[in-house]
């Protein structure tokens, strides 16, 4: 399953998007209002749970300065990617996208392409707002 957000452009240079991403707590500030737990675990991860979903770990898994942040799965049942992809438009605007890619069973997909549909669409509609 592959799921893109819409592209969004942000009046930030793309240097300035990466490093706002690369802080894992910033991810905090992007997160839906039904969001029920976010919790720091490492420099590079966190655990966050909607209301009425299971908690979720994700971990950066690899940069791309300053085009690509990937994230990961970090550790579960459940193997995925979350990756936000940073193009420049001017020096002082970017073009802001999160890809959200796994292999699940198909009742599995039916029951979170909603929920992670809408994350993902959150995610990129509060960045301009959170950095």
């Amino acid at each position: 399953m592959k799921l893109d957000s819409p592209k969004k452009i942000i009046d930030k240079s793309p240097q300035e998007v990466f490093d706002f991403l690369n802080d894992v707590k910033n991810f905090e500030k992007l997160m839906p209002e039904n969001t029920s737990k976010f919790e720091v675990i490492s420099d590079n991860g966190f655990v966050f749970a909607l209301s009425g979903m299971p908690e979720v770990a994700l971990q950066i898994k690899e940069t791309i300065v300053p085009n690509k942040i990937s994230l990961g799965s970090a550790g579960g049942k459940i193997d995925f990617n979350l990756v936000a992809n940073i193009n420049e438009i001017t020096d002082a605007s970017s073009e802001v996208q999160f890809v959200f890619s796994g292999d699940f069973n198909a009742m599995i997909g039916m029951m979170i392409k909603g929920p992670i549909s809408k994350l993902i669409e959150t995610l990129v509609d509060n960045i301009q707002k959170a950095i």
